[in-house]
């Protein structure tokens, strides 16, 4: 695939258009063509990450605005070392870990508690392979209100967790992460992040418990 734009513009029963064929294969092909010249494929790859690093960025750090430029860092990075990315790995790992280490460096940075915001919570976490569930767009409005009220003591109760056991509470729960990836994101290793998870649980439940009886 090094080579993806030419072999694309010149195959002549292949007449789907490079960005279109671009949002049908994987991030590690994205990158190959990329690589190999095509610059819409970088462009492919902030659409696919953008938002999403937005929101882990921002629940991370409380501060929307800052997260932004955060993001924009994350990418002007990756456009810089792609190159030295192992492509035998996943690119979601890769990028979400040069996005923690930005968002570490901005609260180490910063003297108060960062917020982080939360669309609605379960008391429980049997499921231990399904994140938190969004609102319903369904829902009726008292119960909205009830979720939006909820979300606002979410937010109070997260933001006194260690930044430590926030962000691998985040990357578990609100972002669907593996163990194994957030060992690498995160930079610990398996045990810590199932430790430092059991923990954020843990005192998670008993700040917001008495918020919510």
């Amino acid at each position: 695939m090094a080579d993806l734009a030419r072999t694309l513009l010149t195959n002549a029963s292949t007449v789907v258009p490079v960005r279109e064929h671009l949002r049908s294969i994987d991030d590690g092909d994205v990158v190959s063509a990329f690589l190999g010249g095509e610059e819409r494929a970088f462009e492919e790859l902030v659409d696919r990450y953008q938002g999403r690093l937005l929101n882990f960025v921002y629940r991370t750090i409380g501060d929307r605005d800052r997260a932004e430029d955060l993001v924009q860092e994350v990418f002007i990075r990756v456009y810089r070392h792609i190159a030295r990315f192992d492509r035998s790995k996943k690119f979601s790992t890769w990028i979400y870990t040069i996005a923690s280490n930005l968002a570490k460096n901005e609260l180490r940075n910063r003297s108060r508690n960062p917020l982080v915001l939360f669309q609605a919570i379960k008391a429980k976490f049997e499921d231990e392979d399904r994140p938190l569930q969004f609102e319903d767009v369904h829902t009726r409005p008292d119960d909205l209100y009830r979720k939006r009220h909820l979300r606002e003591m979410v937010e109070q109760s997260v933001g006194k967790l260690p930044s430590h056991h926030r962000e691998v509470f985040v990357l578990r729960e609100l972002e669907g992460k593996s163990y194994e990836e957030i060992a690498e994101i995160t930079g610990v290793n398996l045990g810590t992040v199932k430790s430092r998870l059991n923990r954020a649980r843990t005192a998670f439940a008993d700040i917001i418990g008495p918020l919510v009886r």
